[in-house]
This record gives structure tokens, C-alpha cells and sequence, in this order.
């Protein structure tokens, strides 16, 4: 909100004030004592800084005067195991966390008819027209949901997906790809169930005239194919789809990317450093996920003869010299984290998180 972003603003620019005025104070003693450790002990001041306005920022956009105090064991006994929380909870894969700059993207694509004139008349199911952006390699997941009728009795189902290829006299040939057994819970109830089809969709992307789709079937005890593969009446929203999750890495930019540092790093000038968030640490159980993410921060010195290198600020200390206390070391560019939590109600909660990842640190 524009009051969040106002309050924000107000406490960064205090921090700077004080942030100018230490990093002078460091700078002299760099300079008298030769030694680098008054340099550490700043960023290990920007770190806790860093970490603070991280606890108020996530408390103050979810409109919560204090953390929820939830224990772990009632976060267990709270948890749903349905397939759309563990859907949330699988988007927050470690490998995907560790990749600077990554970030993923859902694609949902529907079921369509096969072409009747390359294919025979008993293939009515399936094709699905593929995205652009999911290539082989970037595929993390790729699931085949199928809905399946209702039964008379419990029964046990055989899900069945056979891949479509072409044969002679203008028949196509079926290739059984995966074979599932299913146990119905309960008579007279529907479902919906999920196949992995990751291989089977990197295969079709490594040779698209191969895809001439899938054949769907799920046999009951009686013989009777219980799987919805066509909007019927009184079926609308149940035929197949594909769900598809990618992971995306941006190529990087070289324009105002600023500069990156490690913490064994002797660099004085503003720079980004690491730093990762544990929500366990801070005891706060009641974030379901993500447990831990990459927040990083901005520490060093903004001299005045680095400033070429940051010509707005460079030309407002310029029109200005009495008025400001100099240039400081901040973020210049932030980008957004997804959180699943739970609020003051025990209810759970999935929403963006702004300015929660340090991208680029400047002087300004």
C-alpha cells in the first residue's frame, strides 16, 4: 500500500542518514588502522538491519499486529492433505530456491479432439497444443489429470494411457506409455486422478511430428471406461488436461546490474551480499512455505569519486552538498516472494510478498 511504501521510504532514508555517518566513521578507521574488520562489523550491522525491516515488512502487508503464535505440532494437526495445498507446497521445490533469479510458471493446457482426417475414428482423445516456453530441459513437472465416473459398485479402476502413433493404411498403432491401478474409495463418487507424463512430454518436444496425441481409457471391473475425455452434457469443466510447471531463468542484465560480493569479499563499495531468511529461526512455524528463501542485502561505501558510476546521485549531492549526509548503499531493484501461511484465524493464506528479494544494490 502507499502507506507501507511511505513508512518504508522513511525508515530507509533514517538508516542511510545513520549508514552515511558510520561508513565514514569506518572509512577513517580503514584508513588509520589499515584493517578491514570495521568494514565486517557494517555489514554485519546492514544484516540485522535487513532482517528487522524483513520481520515488520511481512507483519505490517499481512495486517498482523504480532506473529500468530501456532506451534508446530498444531500446524500438523492443521495441515489438510488435499492435492491443493500439496500442489502450493510443491511449487517450493529447494532446487528452484537456489537458483538466482529463477522463478517458475504453472501451464494448464486443455484437451482438443485429434484432426478426424489424420486420425481414425476410434482415437477420440487426445491433443494438446503445447506452449512456446516449455522446452525439455526447463520441465520440473508434468502431470496428466483425468477425471474418471462415478461407479455402481466399488471397484477397482485400470487407468490406461496409450500414446497414438501412426501405422499403415492409415490406422494408428498404440504405444501403452502408463498403467495405473486404482482402488474407488467409495461407490457412486467421481475423482480426479493424476498421472506423470514428464518423459512422455519431453519426448514429444524433442520430436513434435511424433505427437499425434494419447488414447485415455479406464476399465472398471465390468468393462465399462469410466474416464471423462470429452465435454459431455453434464460433464463441462471434467475432460483432460495437462499441467505443466516450468522453471524460467531470466538471461541477465548487464545494465545497472550493480555489484555482487560474498562475505569473505574485501570490496568497501556498495555492493550485494547474501543472505538467506530462515522463518524457523525466527520461530516463526506458522509460514508454511517457503521455510527459507535468498533475501540478500546491500552493504558499502557510496565516495563521492565512485560516483560516475551513479550520475543521479552524483548530481543531486552536487545541487545539494549541505543537505544530505551523502550517497547511500541501497536496493535499486527488489522483486516479490509467493508465501502460504497461516493468519490469526488458523485459516490458510497463499498471496505475493513485495520487495522481498534484493536483486541490485546503487548508491542513491
Amino acid at each position: 500500500s502507499y502507506l507501507w511504501q511511505m513508512l518504508l521510504f522513511v525508515v530507509v532514508s533514517l538508516f542511510c542518514a545513520g549508514s552515511s555517518m558510520e561508513m565514514n566513521q569506518t572509512s577513517r578507521l580503514l584508513a588509520e588502522n589499515g584493517e578491514q574488520c570495521s568494514a565486517c562489523d557494517f555489514r554485519e550491522h546492514s544484516k540485522q538491519m535487513r532482517l528487522h525491516i524483513i520481520k515488520s515488512q511481512i507483519l505490517s502487508i499481512l495486517r498482523l499486529e504480532q506473529a500468530p503464535n501456532i506451534s508446530r505440532d498444531m500446524i500438523r494437526q492443521l495441515l489438510p492433505k488435499a492435492p491443493p495445498l500439496t500442489q502450493l507446497l510443491d511449487q517450493y521445490d529447494p532446487r528452484v530456491e537456489e537458483e538466482d533469479h529463477a522463478t517458475t510458471e504453472t501451464i494448464i493446457t486443455m484437451a482438443t479432439k485429434p484432426n478426424p482426417i489424420a486420425h481414425d475414428e476410434l482415437s477420440s482423445c487426445c491433443v494438446f497444443g503445447l506452449s512456446p516456453k516449455i522446452q525439455p530441459k526447463n520441465i520440473l513437472r508434468a502431470q496428466l489429470w483425468v477425471h474418471l465416473r462415478p461407479a455402481d459398485v466399488v471397484t477397482t479402476v485400470f487407468l490406461q494411457i496409450s500414446r497414438l502413433k501412426p501405422g499403415k493404411e492409415g490406422n494408428n498403432t498404440r504405444v501403452r506409455v502408463r498403467s495405473l491401478k486404482i482402488d474407488t474409495d467409495a461407490a457412486g463418487a467421481g475423482s480426479w486422478q493424476s498421472v506423470d507424463i514428464k518423459s512422455l512430454l519431453q519426448a514429444w518436444l524433442r520430436q513434435p511430428e511424433a505427437n499425434y496425441g494419447i488414447e485415455i481409457n479406464a476399465y472398471d471391473s465390468k468393462g465399462e471406461d469410466l474416464a471423462v475425455t470429452s465435454s459431455e452434457p453434464g460433464e463441462e469443466g471434467l475432460q483432460p488436461f495437462i499441467e505443466v510447471k516450468i522453471l524460467d531463468i531470466p538471461k541477465r542484465s548487464r545494465r545497472d546490474s550493480g555489484l555482487n560480493c560474498d562475505e569473505e569479499s574485501a570490496e568497501t563499495r556498495c555492493c550485494r551480499y547474501p543472505l538467506t531468511v530462515d522463518f524457523e529461526e525466527f520461530g516463526w512455524d506458522w509460514i508454511i512455505a517457503p521455510k527459507r528463501y535468498r533475501a540478500n542485502y546491500c552493504s558499502g561505501e557510496c565516495e563521492f569519486l565512485h560516483l560516475q558510476q551513479y550520475p543521479h546521485a552524483h548530481l543531486v549531492n552536487k545541487a545539494n552538498p549541505r543537505g544530505t549526509a551523502g550517497p547511500c548503499c541501497t536496493p535499486t531493484k527488489m522483486s516479490p516472494i509467493n508465501m502460504l501461511y497461516f493468519n490469526r484465524k488458523e485459516q490458510i493464506s497463499y498471496g505475493k510478498i513485495p520487495s522481498m528479494v534484493v536483486d541490485h544494490c546503487g548508491c542513491s
